[in-house]
């Protein structure tokens, strides 16, 4: 493990977790997301709370001179902060409170996460209640506002947690909606146009600027998670459900790991339901290095086990033993790799 310095090179740890957590106690959800993961701990998330802890609503707190609140349809961009701001940027400081309760003395990666740019402009209304998305300058200024949002929350962690190399996870679980022109409209009839693909790239790297020479992972747990788009964008890693991987994923996960890209695979369901043995659910990423012809002891160096999504729709039992079981997982990945 590194020493937290930015002259040091990073590492990643073995195993973490996506970001959310059942429940509402901020301590609690601290104290499993620290314990479970020495090496690589966690800012959880708890969307149980209700808006404003949901993770439009947390992003949408961090926004710079933008804000939002709750409409019957969703979140809507406004003129100024009201509760619904107020309430998410208060429980994000309940959340980081409790976090630099828990990482005394931590040095080592940490991961914080928020809603990317382009999963962003698809959820947040404008004040005519269609999507940012269908506003070019919208998406920019969007954008804009949370990389400088972004630049300030990163600096907050620092500051309460001197001794972390901080990964900022941005989750984009509609980015390839927004590629393939799937997002809809207001109506519901019609769909937003694809953007472009130099656009979406180009975005995402100004995003992912903002954390300077740090790493920067993209979560997507839907199908088709854009590997190499994500690569070109300089994104250090990238996190996704690895039960959805069809075999055209499999060049662009091959040129990624040779490229240096890190794989946060999610192996272990987001959901209760009976885990297998740790080796079980690490069989297929071995089986995937074979058939990609990687070099067997390249696993434990390119690979970090997590569950397949966030946690919050399980039971608080079950996620302390997901959690758990990605460590062992890990484990087995590294003794045994082939």
């Amino acid at each position: 493990m590194n020493d937290g310095q930015n002259d040091r090179p990073f590492v990643f740890g073995p195993a973490t977790g996506v970001g959310s957590l059942p429940g509402g106690d901020a301590r609690e959800a601290a104290r499993t997301a620290t314990g479970s993961f020495e090496d690589f701990p966690f800012l959880p998330e708890l969307p149980a709370r209700g808006p404003g802890a949901d993770m439009i609503g947390r992003t949408a707190g961090l926004l710079v001179e933008m804000y939002a609140r709750v409409e019957p349809s969703g979140w809507r961009l406004g003129d100024r902060p009201g509760r619904d701001t107020r309430r998410a940027r208060s429980w994000l400081g309940e959340d980081l409170d409790a976090l630099e309760e828990f990482t005394q003395g931590h040095e080592g990666p940490l991961k914080v996460q928020a809603v990317g740019p382009w999963t962003l402009a698809a959820a947040l209304e404008l004040r005519n209640g269609e999507a940012v998305l269908s506003d070019p300058g919208a998406c920019r200024d969007l954008a804009a506002s949370l990389a400088e949002g972004l630049r300030l929350h990163l600096a907050e962690v620092r500051r309460r947690v001197p001794g972390a190399q901080l990964v900022l996870q941005l989750d984009e679980p509609s980015l390839t909606a927004v590629l393939r022109g799937h997002v809809r409209t207001a109506s519901g009839y019609r769909t937003h146009r694809a953007v472009d693909r130099q656009l979406v790239e180009g975005t995402l790297r100004d995003v992912a600027g903002v954390q300077e020479d740090g790493p920067v992972v993209v979560h997507s747990c839907a199908p088709d998670v854009p590997f190499a788009l994500l690569r070109r964008a300089g994104i250090t890693g990238i996190s996704f459900d690895f039960s959805l991987l069809t075999e055209r994923d499999e060049d662009a996960i091959g040129e990624a790991v040779e490229a240096g890209t890190r794989l946060l695979a999610g192996v272990v369901p987001g959901t209760d339901t009976p885990l297998s043995d740790p080796a079980g659910s690490v069989m297929g990423v071995r089986t995937l290095w074979r058939r990609l012809g990687l070099r067997p002891g390249l696993l434990a160096e390119a690979v970090t086990i997590t569950p397949a999504c966030g946690l919050a729709g399980a039971s608080p039992a079950y996620a302390r033993r997901a959690l758990a079981h990605c460590v062992r997982a890990a484990r087995s990945l590294a003794d045994n790799p082939e």
